[in-house]
């Protein structure tokens, strides 16, 4: 049995994504969706990128983005995966991803039969990333019914929505995903010390806690 995977998406600061690797964590999300509150310009993920170690990835999320600009941030930036979040066919996708990097696709869950439907329409994807269905894309700090996904699965899923150090434990115990993403729920407040004018910063505390909380959950399933 592999171990659950951990990603922190929407890391906007260098210290932050330091902090992540230094802490175990395997991946972290860069966001060029412009509307989104974590959206970043190409020269701070590229700081970004170069702050991480060479055993974190780097994953690029994009919104019905040109596949033109989607391949230019992702050799820019050094991203090593991409994840489309809009309405992008399986096509778009891979039109979109340069030679080398891999793809997952998101699945905005508003019941079983989106899972089902892109698992088919969708595998030739490393992963789907099930996240909560919501107006916006990503990141809405709110969870889906973990029971609209079936055990049998012919591609990795790595489960998102509502992730927190709080639940994250009972989602990996009840879905055993290959991976987990968490963006909202390691957010830092004001209790952490958030600096003044940057409130998209994540909380190192709540960090630790999630990922300590995954390793919970592994050594539970390994002692089954």
């Amino acid at each position: 049995m592999s171990r659950t995977r951990i990603k922190f998406c929407g890391i906007v600061d260098p210290r932050d994504a330091r902090d992540a690797a230094a802490l175990g964590v395997d991946a972290i999300g860069l966001v060029f969706y412009p509307k989104s509150p974590r959206a970043i310009d190409l020269a701070r993920a590229a700081g970004i990128r170069r702050a991480l170690p060479s055993y974190v990835a780097a994953v690029g999320l994009f919104v019905d983005a040109p596949p033109e600009e989607v391949r230019r941030i992702a050799g820019a930036v050094g991203l090593d995966a991409l994840q489309f979040h809009g309405n992008e066919t399986v096509d778009r996708c891979e039109a979109s991803t340069p030679a080398g990097v891999r793809w997952w696709r998101a699945v905005r869950m508003r019941g079983e039969g989106d899972l089902l439907e892109s698992f088919v329409c969708f595998s030739r994807a490393e992963a789907l990333l099930l996240d909560s269905f919501s107006p916006a894309y990503g990141g809405s700090g709110t969870a889906f019914p973990w029971s609209w996904i079936p055990s049998h699965r012919p591609l990795p899923i790595v489960l998102s929505g509502g992730l927190s150090p709080e639940n994250v434990a009972d989602a990996i115990a009840q879905v055993r995903p290959r991976g987990v993403d968490v963006s909202t729920g390691i957010q830092a407040d004001a209790a952490d010390g958030t600096p003044c004018g940057e409130p998209r910063r994540k909380s190192v505390q709540r960090m630790e806690r999630f990922i300590a909380e995954v390793l919970r959950a592994d050594a539970s399933q390994y002692s089954e």
